[in-house]
């Protein structure tokens, strides 16, 4: 179009020049008007169809930009997941279950996509929501003031603590002289390893400090917290710290812990659990509003009730 619209101005260029240049005979050809008539309207078309261009790639842009549309052009989102109850984990069908499983299926279907539960290594959550492998960390996490800065973070939705699990036969003991001494673990890169080791600083909600309770302890880190739990049954460690929300499924009567005591006499500060996406990302406000729907339609509550989470529940 642009060759088009410079030959047809050159034509009239050409022939104002002949018109000025030439001798004034009554036998010069008339200058044509139909070249004229031409560049008018190539130039009209090209003035139409630039905001038409402009606006199409205004919305490439956008949907370059939204990590929302990107999960829309998938059709699925991703979920990281690490398996404990009562958040994710399967039941003696092999059906994976829990509230966080439910929850997330439930938005999804909301939202018009298929959930993906992918099983990860809890440290390299962030590598992993970061490098597009998952679209967001949906597993009981705790809030942060350091995840907030490196992920978008939802609104909190469950309340926790860190519990201490320990041989049922031992808590008096233990509970008694405390740590000192002791073999303690702890699942890496969890809330329990932050407040231990102190990459977590201790806040108002803070009793105990974590840090001057395990400081002569021997620390080992694992690489889920239902490992810190097998390495108490097996006797190769003395404590484990865990999430009070996981303690008090999978600990305790009726469970595979059954010889092994939930203790939460020590405070060492209260956690709210949210949903973690790619730092900036839009996915956050469209699942947040997705979860706020399903509130008030009573959905949250009635899955918080089957997990037992109830009395926790952030509403």
């Amino acid at each position: 179009m642009k060759k088009k619209l410079a030959i047809a101005l050159a034509a009239i260029l050409g022939a104002s020049m002949l018109a000025a240049c030439g001798s004034g005979s009554s036998n010069s050809a008339p200058v044509s008007e139909e070249p004229a008539a031409e560049a008018e309207a190539e130039t009209e078309q090209t003035e139409d169809a630039a905001p038409a261009a402009t606006e199409e790639a205004a919305a490439a842009e956008a949907d370059a930009n939204s990590d929302w549309a990107y999960i829309q052009k998938k059709g699925k989102m991703v979920v990281g997941i690490t398996m404990f109850a009562p958040m994710n984990y399967t039941d003696e069908s092999g059906e994976l279950v829990g509230f966080d499983t439910e929850l997330t299926k439930a938005v999804c279907e909301k939202l018009g996509v298929e959930p993906e539960f992918l099983e990860i290594n809890w440290d390299s959550k962030e590598i992993e929501l970061n490098s597009k492998n998952i679209d967001c960390i949906w597993n009981g996490m705790c809030i942060t003031e350091e995840r907030k800065q490196n992920m978008s973070m939802s609104a909190p939705y469950l309340l926790n603590t860190q519990a201490l699990v320990m041989k049922a036969d031992r808590q008096e003991e233990i509970m008694a002289n405390g740590a000192a001494g002791l073999s303690v673990v702890a699942e890496q890169g969890s809330t329990g390893e932050g407040k231990l080791t102190g990459d977590i600083p201790d806040d108002e909600t803070v009793e105990v400090s974590a840090v001057e309770y395990f400081k002569d302890a021997k620390y080992t880190p694992v690489d889920s917290m239902a490992k810190a739990l097998m390495e108490v049954k097996a006797g190769t460690a003395d404590l484990a710290i865990v999430d009070s929300v996981c303690a008090l499924a999978m600990v305790g009567e009726g469970t595979d812990y059954d010889d092994m005591v939930v203790n939460l006499d020590n405070n060492f500060g209260e956690q709210q659990y949210g949903i973690a996406f790619r730092k900036g990302s839009d996915t956050e406000a469209v699942v947040s509003g997705a979860i706020q729907e399903l509130y008030e339609d009573g959905t949250v509550e009635a899955i918080a009730e089957k997990y037992g989470l109830s009395d926790i529940l952030i509403k």
